[in-house]
Protein backbone atom coordinates (compact mmCIF):
# COMPACT_ATOMS: atom_id res chain seq x y z
CA UNK A 1 0.00 0.00 0.00
CA UNK A 2 1.66 3.50 -1.07
CA UNK A 3 0.84 6.44 0.83
CA UNK A 4 0.42 9.70 -1.01
CA UNK A 5 2.89 12.44 -0.86
CA UNK A 6 1.49 15.89 -1.97
CA UNK A 7 3.78 19.31 -2.04
CA UNK A 8 2.18 22.54 -3.50
CA UNK A 9 4.10 25.59 -4.06
CA UNK A 10 2.39 28.50 -1.81
CA UNK A 11 3.10 32.13 -0.98
CA UNK A 12 3.16 33.29 2.35
CA UNK A 13 -0.45 35.03 1.97
CA UNK A 14 -2.32 31.47 1.91
CA UNK A 15 0.43 29.01 2.91
CA UNK A 16 -0.83 28.70 6.56
CA UNK A 17 -4.40 28.70 5.22
CA UNK A 18 -3.68 25.92 2.64
CA UNK A 19 -1.93 23.89 5.59
CA UNK A 20 -4.86 24.54 7.71
CA UNK A 21 -7.30 23.64 4.84
CA UNK A 22 -5.61 19.78 3.93
CA UNK A 23 -5.59 19.16 7.65
CA UNK A 24 -9.22 19.39 7.73
CA UNK A 25 -9.63 17.71 4.37
CA UNK A 26 -7.78 14.43 5.93
CA UNK A 27 -4.33 14.85 5.67
CA UNK A 28 -2.16 12.74 8.04
CA UNK A 29 0.52 15.00 8.23
CA UNK A 30 1.65 18.81 7.14
CA UNK A 31 4.93 20.61 7.26
CA UNK A 32 6.24 23.98 5.31
CA UNK A 33 9.83 24.68 4.19
CA UNK A 34 11.44 27.11 2.38
CA UNK A 35 10.80 26.39 -1.73
CA UNK A 36 14.63 28.41 -1.97
CA UNK A 37 16.29 26.80 0.84
CA UNK A 38 19.95 24.86 0.09
CA UNK A 39 20.04 27.55 -2.29
CA UNK A 40 21.22 32.22 -3.00
CA UNK A 41 17.42 32.43 -2.61
CA UNK A 42 16.96 30.91 0.68
CA UNK A 43 15.26 33.55 3.49
CA UNK A 44 15.53 33.87 7.38
CA UNK A 45 12.33 33.90 9.39
CA UNK A 46 14.42 34.15 12.13
CA UNK A 47 15.96 37.53 13.67
CA UNK A 48 17.60 38.06 17.14
CA UNK A 49 17.60 35.36 19.32
CA UNK A 50 14.69 35.92 21.69
CA UNK A 51 12.50 37.27 18.60
CA UNK A 52 9.73 35.66 17.25
CA UNK A 53 9.80 34.52 13.74
CA UNK A 54 9.26 36.90 10.62
CA UNK A 55 6.01 35.24 9.21
CA UNK A 56 6.49 32.08 7.06
CA UNK A 57 8.67 32.02 3.85
CA UNK A 58 7.71 34.39 0.89
CA UNK A 59 7.42 31.08 -1.46
CA UNK A 60 6.49 27.86 0.43
CA UNK A 61 6.43 24.13 -0.03
CA UNK A 62 3.42 22.88 1.83
CA UNK A 63 3.92 18.95 1.99
CA UNK A 64 0.97 16.82 3.10
CA UNK A 65 0.50 12.99 3.03
CA UNK A 66 -2.63 11.08 2.27
CA UNK A 67 -4.02 7.77 2.35
CA UNK A 68 -3.77 5.56 -0.81
CA UNK A 69 -7.48 6.15 -1.35
CA UNK A 70 -7.89 9.65 -1.05
CA UNK A 71 -8.89 11.94 -4.09
CA UNK A 72 -6.38 14.72 -4.46
CA UNK A 73 -7.39 16.38 -6.85
CA UNK A 74 -10.79 17.00 -5.03
CA UNK A 75 -8.77 18.04 -1.89
CA UNK A 76 -6.68 20.70 -3.76
CA UNK A 77 -9.51 21.92 -5.04
CA UNK A 78 -11.35 22.25 -1.82
CA UNK A 79 -8.49 23.21 -0.50
CA UNK A 80 -8.14 26.00 -2.55
CA UNK A 81 -11.60 27.03 -2.07
CA UNK A 82 -10.87 27.06 1.99
CA UNK A 83 -8.08 29.39 1.82
CA UNK A 84 -9.45 31.97 -0.80
CA UNK A 85 -7.34 30.87 -3.57
CA UNK A 86 -8.38 32.77 -7.27
CA UNK A 87 -7.27 29.52 -8.72
CA UNK A 88 -6.30 25.75 -8.06
CA UNK A 89 -2.56 25.86 -7.85
CA UNK A 90 -0.14 23.82 -9.49
CA UNK A 91 1.03 20.76 -7.27
CA UNK A 92 3.31 17.70 -7.36
CA UNK A 93 2.19 13.80 -6.24
CA UNK A 94 4.27 11.14 -5.48
CA UNK A 95 3.67 7.52 -3.83
CA UNK A 96 5.03 7.04 -0.68
CA UNK A 97 5.68 2.94 0.01
CA UNK A 98 4.63 1.69 3.25
CA UNK A 99 7.73 0.57 4.57
CA UNK A 100 9.67 -0.46 8.00
CA UNK A 101 10.19 2.98 8.18
CA UNK A 102 12.69 2.09 12.02
CA UNK A 103 14.22 -0.24 9.89
CA UNK A 104 14.76 1.43 6.73
CA UNK A 105 16.02 5.01 8.98
CA UNK A 106 18.80 2.78 10.06
CA UNK A 107 19.75 1.35 6.89
CA UNK A 108 20.40 5.10 6.05
CA UNK A 109 22.67 5.92 8.94
CA UNK A 110 26.21 4.02 9.09
CA UNK A 111 28.78 5.12 10.69
CA UNK A 112 30.38 8.13 9.57
CA UNK A 113 34.29 8.77 9.29
CA UNK A 114 34.97 12.33 10.06
CA UNK A 115 39.24 11.58 10.48
CA UNK A 116 41.42 8.92 11.16
CA UNK A 117 40.48 9.37 14.64
CA UNK A 118 36.56 11.05 15.00
CA UNK A 119 33.76 8.71 14.17
CA UNK A 120 30.01 9.28 14.44
CA UNK A 121 28.36 6.13 15.17
CA UNK A 122 24.89 5.08 15.58
CA UNK A 123 23.80 3.33 18.97
CA UNK A 124 22.57 0.11 17.05
CA UNK A 125 26.16 0.07 15.49
CA UNK A 126 29.11 -1.19 16.98
CA UNK A 127 32.22 1.16 16.50
CA UNK A 128 34.33 0.25 13.73
CA UNK A 129 37.46 1.46 15.50
CA UNK A 130 37.01 1.00 19.00
CA UNK A 131 39.93 2.92 19.99
CA UNK A 132 38.86 6.13 17.91
CA UNK A 133 36.69 9.09 19.65
CA UNK A 134 33.33 8.00 18.93
CA UNK A 135 30.35 10.23 19.13
CA UNK A 136 27.45 7.73 19.83
CA UNK A 137 24.62 9.60 18.11
CA UNK A 138 21.47 8.89 16.48
CA UNK A 139 18.96 10.70 14.51
CA UNK A 140 16.66 12.68 15.91
CA UNK A 141 14.41 15.78 15.95
CA UNK A 142 16.89 18.18 16.07
CA UNK A 143 19.54 18.86 13.21
CA UNK A 144 22.74 17.30 13.34
CA UNK A 145 23.80 14.02 12.84
CA UNK A 146 27.13 13.89 10.97
CA UNK A 147 25.91 13.08 7.73
CA UNK A 148 25.73 16.05 6.13
CA UNK A 149 29.17 18.40 4.69
CA UNK A 150 28.49 21.15 7.30
CA UNK A 151 28.62 19.22 9.59
CA UNK A 152 31.56 17.18 9.14
CA UNK A 153 33.35 20.26 7.61
CA UNK A 154 33.09 21.70 11.34
CA UNK A 155 34.17 18.69 13.56
CA UNK A 156 37.06 18.47 10.98
CA UNK A 157 38.16 21.59 12.30
CA UNK A 158 37.49 20.61 15.84
CA UNK A 159 39.28 17.61 15.24
CA UNK A 160 42.57 19.36 14.25
CA UNK A 161 41.86 22.87 16.09
CA UNK A 162 41.52 21.74 20.00
CA UNK A 163 44.15 21.44 22.28
CA UNK A 164 42.25 20.95 25.52
CA UNK A 165 40.72 23.24 28.29
CA UNK A 166 38.70 25.64 25.51
CA UNK A 167 35.75 27.37 26.35
CA UNK A 168 33.78 26.57 23.35
CA UNK A 169 30.18 27.93 22.44
CA UNK A 170 28.38 25.87 19.66
CA UNK A 171 25.47 28.47 18.56
CA UNK A 172 23.19 26.73 16.88
CA UNK A 173 23.46 23.37 18.65
CA UNK A 174 20.76 21.16 16.55
CA UNK A 175 21.79 17.69 18.13
CA UNK A 176 24.71 18.84 20.13
CA UNK A 177 26.79 17.22 18.10
CA UNK A 178 29.76 19.93 17.58
CA UNK A 179 29.36 19.83 21.49
CA UNK A 180 29.87 16.77 22.35
CA UNK A 181 32.41 16.64 20.07
CA UNK A 182 34.28 19.58 21.54
CA UNK A 183 34.40 17.62 24.87
CA UNK A 184 35.20 14.57 23.54
CA UNK A 185 38.01 16.16 21.88
CA UNK A 186 39.58 17.88 25.47
CA UNK A 187 37.58 21.02 25.77
CA UNK A 188 37.14 22.66 28.97
CA UNK A 189 33.88 24.07 28.78
CA UNK A 190 31.55 23.30 26.54
CA UNK A 191 28.20 25.69 25.81
CA UNK A 192 25.11 24.89 23.31
CA UNK A 193 22.60 27.45 22.36
CA UNK A 194 19.61 26.93 19.99
CA UNK A 195 16.48 28.63 19.53
CA UNK A 196 14.53 25.58 18.99
CA UNK A 197 13.02 23.86 22.02
CA UNK A 198 13.14 20.65 20.78
CA UNK A 199 17.27 21.24 20.58
CA UNK A 200 17.96 20.94 24.20
CA UNK A 201 16.64 17.89 25.27
CA UNK A 202 17.94 16.12 22.62
CA UNK A 203 21.82 17.82 22.93
CA UNK A 204 21.34 17.18 26.63
CA UNK A 205 20.36 13.19 25.96
CA UNK A 206 23.16 13.18 23.30
CA UNK A 207 25.71 14.62 25.80
CA UNK A 208 24.99 12.38 28.28
CA UNK A 209 24.80 9.29 26.05
CA UNK A 210 28.38 10.06 25.15
CA UNK A 211 29.56 10.52 28.89
CA UNK A 212 30.79 14.50 28.53
CA UNK A 213 29.46 17.56 30.14
CA UNK A 214 28.23 20.20 28.62
CA UNK A 215 25.57 22.84 28.63
CA UNK A 216 22.28 23.55 26.92
CA UNK A 217 20.39 26.46 26.55
CA UNK A 218 17.71 28.57 24.59
CA UNK A 219 18.86 32.28 23.86
CA UNK A 220 17.71 33.95 26.60
CA UNK A 221 18.79 31.62 29.46
CA UNK A 222 22.53 31.33 27.95
CA UNK A 223 25.01 32.51 29.81
CA UNK A 224 26.97 35.81 29.00
CA UNK A 225 30.79 34.35 27.62
CA UNK A 226 33.98 35.23 25.69
CA UNK A 227 34.26 31.81 24.20
CA UNK A 228 37.91 30.76 23.18
CA UNK A 229 35.97 29.04 20.16
CA UNK A 230 32.80 30.08 18.72
CA UNK A 231 31.38 27.39 16.14
CA UNK A 232 28.03 28.35 14.52
CA UNK A 233 26.94 25.42 11.73
CA UNK A 234 23.90 27.61 10.78
CA UNK A 235 22.36 28.84 7.09
CA UNK A 236 23.88 31.58 5.31
CA UNK A 237 20.81 34.60 6.19
CA UNK A 238 21.26 33.68 9.87
CA UNK A 239 24.82 33.94 10.48
CA UNK A 240 24.72 37.54 8.73
CA UNK A 241 22.11 38.36 11.07
CA UNK A 242 24.33 37.05 14.47
CA UNK A 243 27.27 38.56 13.25
CA UNK A 244 27.44 41.07 16.05
CA UNK A 245 26.30 38.38 18.94
CA UNK A 246 28.82 36.12 17.62
CA UNK A 247 31.89 38.28 17.69
CA UNK A 248 31.13 39.36 21.16
CA UNK A 249 31.09 36.05 22.39
CA UNK A 250 34.30 35.41 20.67
CA UNK A 251 37.06 36.70 23.03
CA UNK A 252 39.97 38.78 21.72
CA UNK A 253 41.98 35.99 19.98
CA UNK A 254 39.27 33.53 20.35
CA UNK A 255 38.92 31.44 17.14
CA UNK A 256 35.17 31.54 15.02
CA UNK A 257 34.22 28.61 12.44
CA UNK A 258 30.94 29.28 10.68
CA UNK A 259 29.37 26.74 7.84
CA UNK A 260 26.29 25.69 6.96
CA UNK A 261 27.45 28.55 3.66
CA UNK A 262 27.03 27.85 -0.17
CA UNK A 263 30.29 28.39 -2.17
CA UNK A 264 28.52 31.13 -3.76
CA UNK A 265 27.57 32.78 -0.39
CA UNK A 266 30.35 32.75 1.76
CA UNK A 267 31.73 36.66 0.42
CA UNK A 268 29.09 37.83 1.70
CA UNK A 269 28.99 36.25 4.56
CA UNK A 270 33.03 37.42 5.38
CA UNK A 271 31.86 40.58 4.62
CA UNK A 272 29.34 40.49 7.77
CA UNK A 273 32.22 39.70 9.73
CA UNK A 274 34.81 41.86 8.38
CA UNK A 275 34.68 44.77 11.67
CA UNK A 276 36.19 42.08 13.64
CA UNK A 277 37.64 38.80 11.73
CA UNK A 278 39.41 38.31 8.45
CA UNK A 279 37.65 35.02 7.32
CA UNK A 280 39.01 32.26 5.42
CA UNK A 281 37.27 29.08 3.86
CA UNK A 282 38.83 26.35 5.63
CA UNK A 283 37.47 23.71 3.71
CA UNK A 284 34.38 23.06 1.00
CA UNK A 285 32.47 19.80 0.25
CA UNK A 286 29.95 19.57 -2.64
CA UNK A 287 29.44 23.00 -2.41
CA UNK A 288 29.34 24.13 0.83
CA UNK A 289 32.11 25.89 2.48
CA UNK A 290 33.09 26.44 6.23
CA UNK A 291 35.05 29.83 7.46
CA UNK A 292 37.10 30.26 10.07
CA UNK A 293 38.80 33.29 11.75
CA UNK A 294 40.69 34.74 14.61
CA UNK A 295 39.02 38.00 16.44
CA UNK A 296 41.35 40.93 16.16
Amino acid sequence: MAWQSLRITAREDSADALSEALLELGALSVSLEDAHAGTADEQAIFGEPGEPPAGVWQNSIVSALFAPEADIAAIVAQAAQAAQLPQVPAYTVEPLAEQDWVRLTQSQFEPIRISARLWVVPTWHSAPDPAAINLVLDPGLAFGTGSHPTTRLCLQWLDRNIKGGELLLDYGCGSGILAVAAAKLGAGRVIGVDIDPQAIPASIANARQNEVAAEFYLPDAAPAVEADIVVANILTNPLRVLAPLLAAATRAGGRLVLSGILLEQSASVAEAYQPWFDLQEFGREDGWVCLTGTKR
